[in-house]
């Protein structure tokens, strides 16, 4: 009786241990190559949110250069004989200072600036300034442009100094590169008249001389090697609810972003006043970084530009009367900003003043534009009496341009429903979903895109994150389920054409918004775990789908899955299989890799992303702290064993 209960037992286990197998196993068709993946899968989306732009990746170091704030002096302390004026070279920035005599040879005339939460000097590194500036009765007169520490103990607060000559009463630019004798991550700019007479100083600027590929005009260093490091296949820009504006005057206009620096007025940005709990007041946008910047960014990184114009209504949110939106006949001006756009961009110089522009900045070939979005989290009939016009026209003109319409501000709903047969009517080519959502929402979604139509937009996954619920902050966990979501993503290639988490950007004193991709202060970056799961998929996005799927359903969260979500892709470049499993379970499971047209041992490596704190995240102090790690493995196929630790995003290489 003993004998046959124990035989009993033994079967009911073999048959729960077949069952557990049966369900662990992913059948991967390797011999079966499924739709296209396109180069534009993984990118990112640029917003000046969390100074983003002037203060983070624009490489200028000097705020309100020149003297446009509402707040003429907002940035500078200014001491001595100092006037301001409003006559200036520049027509769209006519302030500049005066500086003259004290009365007294030991009395100062000047300013000094405070930069963007202090500026960030390196010892042995150095730094280019230059200023428009002239004598205005004429003569001689010399500045003395010192790098300062406002801080130290120190006998010299200025600790590297040069002076520039001024000559004639004409408007020059004059240039001096300082090197800084001294490592400071709080400095100030400043800037004196030395002995007697007058200077009138216009856009006065102060740029790293190492910038991103060495651009005067240029970008911080550090941060764009980050985005390029990303190898993103599109670059969406300027941003989001900038390019509405709180009203129509401060939407983001980038024809006044474009031409002479020194002359590109400033804009308010939305995002100083937003949220009264993270006021800034200081916060504006300069257009040093503009549409000719983004252009030539997207160009270096080998990314496809991807430009967001407004549709003629201001901020919904912020607006609900429509006199505060563009009445849908008087459109034209902004549909022309779209039409001046693409001729900006991909125009002969020859036959259009736009792409002469283009060819005046340094480009006269082609940026070779193919997508632009119209609006952006915009919704209702509104938005589409609105889109419908810009449509028409720019299909018109353009019929090879891609246009990007929304599914506005969220992830499904009222507004969401609305939208997407509206966008299939009017024939937009993709249409932009938003989602910032919680853990529970992203755990869910793995199969958010199984059963869309194969016809008509694809879908642009153009800002999302995981919010944790009570950890809006970049940890781990919640970069384990933005992994595990885009397994959903990369299964269904022929239905997602692009995908951009949001925000990218945030300095760690002046942030809005958070969780944000890539945190930096005045002289450190560090990238966050959403960063290296962005990475990851980017590096190994492969050119066609491969079919898996786990007791014939695809591998994505599913009740009966053991919270584990896949992926699989093959690359005909480096004839190779990526496999992506994400266990977001919290006990370790074992997976069969059934790799079905295989044989023999085949050489790889797994690449696995995992924290034992789920809510740890990488800091300026610790910014390796959490890394993938690689490893070489050899693959034996048809069937090869995996274990996958608990809580772990795993790419698996395998050689074909």
């Amino acid at each position: 009786m003993k004998r046959q209960k124990l035989i009993m037992t033994l079967a009911t286990m073999l048959v729960g241990m077949s069952a557990w197998a049966q369900s662990h196993e992913f059948l991967v068709q390797t011999n079966k190559l499924g739709a296209p993946i396109p180069s534009t899968m993984y990118g990112i989306f640029f917003e000046d949110i969390n100074y983003a732009a002037d203060g983070g990746l624009y490489g200028e170091l000097v705020k309100n250069r020149s003297f446009e704030f509402p707040d003429h002096y907002m940035g500078w302390s200014v001491f001595g004989n100092v006037q301001l004026k409003n006559d200036g070279p520049f027509d769209k920035n006519p302030h500049y200072i005066r500086v003259g005599y004290s009365g007294h040879s030991d009395k100062f005339s000047g300013v000094e600036n405070e930069g963007y939460f202090g500026i960030g000097y390196e010892q042995g590194a150095e730094y280019r300034f230059s200023v428009w500036a002239r004598c205005p009765q004429g003569g001689r007169a010399t500045i003395r442009v010192m790098l300062c520490d406002p801080s130290t103990m120190e006998e010299r607060q200025q600790f590297t100094e040069q002076q520039v000559n001024i000559e004639g009463s004409e408007w020059k630019k004059y240039t001096a590169v300082l090197k800084a004798a001294k490592t400071v991550n709080k400095g100030t700019l400043r800037v004196m008249l030395r002995g007697n007479g007058q200077a009138d100083l216009e856009h006065i600027s102060l740029f790293p001389v190492k910038t991103w590929k060495g651009h005067e005009n240029g970008m911080r260093q550090d941060l764009a090697q980050a985005l390029a490091d990303l190898h993103p296949g599109v670059f969406r820009f300027p941003g989001g609810c900038i390019v509405e504006g709180t009203d129509l005057a401060t939407r983001y206009q980038w024809k006044n972003s474009v031409g002479p620096v020194e002359n590109r007025p400033l804009n308010e940005n939305r995002w100083h006043y937003t949220f009264d709990y993270r006021f800034f007041p200081d916060y504006y946008q300069s257009y040093g970084l503009g549409f000719y910047e983004y252009f030539l960014l997207s160009e270096e990184i080998g990314s496809e530009p991807l430009p967001v114009i407004s549709v003629g209504l201001a901020c919904q949110f912020q607006n609900h009367s429509e006199s505060a939106h563009v009445p849908v006949d008087e459109l034209q001006p902004y549909i022309d900003d779209v039409l001046d756009l693409i001729e900006f961009a991909n125009g002969d110089p020859a036959t259009n003043s736009w792409a002469k522009l283009r060819a005046d900045m340094g480009h006269p070939a082609p940026f070779n534009l193919k997508y632009v979005a119209i609006g952006n989290e915009q919704w209702g009939q509104t938005y589409i009496d609105h889109l419908q016009p810009f449509v028409d026209q720019v299909r018109k003109k353009y019929p090879n341009i891609k246009i990007i319409g929304t599914s506005g501000p969220n992830s499904e709903g009222e507004d969401f429903d609305f939208l997407w047969p509206e966008m299939r009517k009017i024939g937009a080519d993709l249409v932009d979903e938003h989602f910032y959502r919680p853990e529970t929402w992203f755990l869910q979604s793995g199969n958010r895109y199984d059963n869309y139509p194969r016809k008509g937009p694809k879908v642009f996954a153009g800002e999302y994150a995981c919010h944790g619920r009570g950890k809006k902050w970049n940890h781990f966990n919640a970069a384990l389920l933005e992994a595990a979501f885009l397994t959903g993503v990369e299964r269904n290639a022929d239905v997602v054409e692009m995908a951009t988490y949001a925000p990218l950007f945030a300095h760690v004193e002046g942030w809005q918004w958070r969780p944000d991709m890539i945190w930096y202060d005045n002289l450190r970056s560090f990238r966050s775990c959403s960063y290296q799961v962005q990475q990851m998929y980017s590096l190994t996005k492969g050119t066609n789908v491969v079919p898996l799927t786990m007791a014939g359903k695809p591998v994505a969260g599913n009740s009966d899955q053991d919270g584990l979500f896949a992926s699989a892709n093959f690359d005909k470049a480096a004839n190779c299989y990526y496999i992506k499993i994400v266990n977001t379970g919290d006990k370790a499971q074992d997976v069969t890799l059934n790799l079905k047209g295989m044989k023999g041992e085949h050489s790889g490596s797994v690449t696995t992303f995992h924290a034992d704190n789920l809510d740890g995240e990488n800091t300026l102090d610790q910014p390796h702290r959490y890394e993938p790690v690689v490893k070489p493995i050899s693959i034996t196929a048809p069937t090869h064993n995996v274990s996958i630790p608990a809580k772990t995003f795993a790419v698996y290489k395998i050689e074909k």
